[in-house]
């Protein structure tokens, strides 16, 4: 019986297979997965603060790329700073989500193709479980 991969190589390369194929599939409406979230984290609220951008999607992304992000969602026109370090959503910003959200929903049912909502709990579930186990205070 061969041995089974572990859990870090099937978490990179999930993480790798979700973010190439979402970043084919958004191409075509100019947005990477990257930039999708920096939307959706803006779609959220109305006046929202770089910082809680930063803090939300902290574990997908360094910094850097998170203000890349950013900055594309400006030049873009998807978004807009109402304020000095917050963004809102233009009403083009709003049409792309609104425009990409049947490609994402077609998306989510590929990725979970012969997966019941119970293994998905499951799976979610233990990852949570291996990541406190890792960052708290006793590890």
């Amino acid at each position: 019986m061969p041995l089974m991969k572990p859990i870090g190589y099937w978490l990179n390369r999930t993480d790798a297979a979700l973010t190439s194929y979402m970043n084919a599939m958004l191409d075509e409406f100019g947005l990477t997965r990257l930039v999708w979230q920096v939307l959706n984290v803006v779609e959220d609220g109305a006046d929202v603060p770089d910082t809680a951008i930063h803090s939300v999607l902290a574990a997908n992304a360094d910094t850097d790329s998170l203000n890349t992000a950013i900055a594309t969602a400006l030049a873009g026109n998807w978004v807009h700073r109402p304020a000095a370090d917050r963004l809102a959503l233009t009403e083009d910003g709003k049409q792309r989500l609104a425009a990409v959200a049947e490609r994402v929903d077609a998306f989510r049912e590929l990725s979970t193709a012969g997966i019941s909502l119970d293994e998905y709990r499951t799976a979610v579930s233990v990852l949570e479980r291996i990541t406190a186990n890792l960052e708290s205070p006793s590890a």
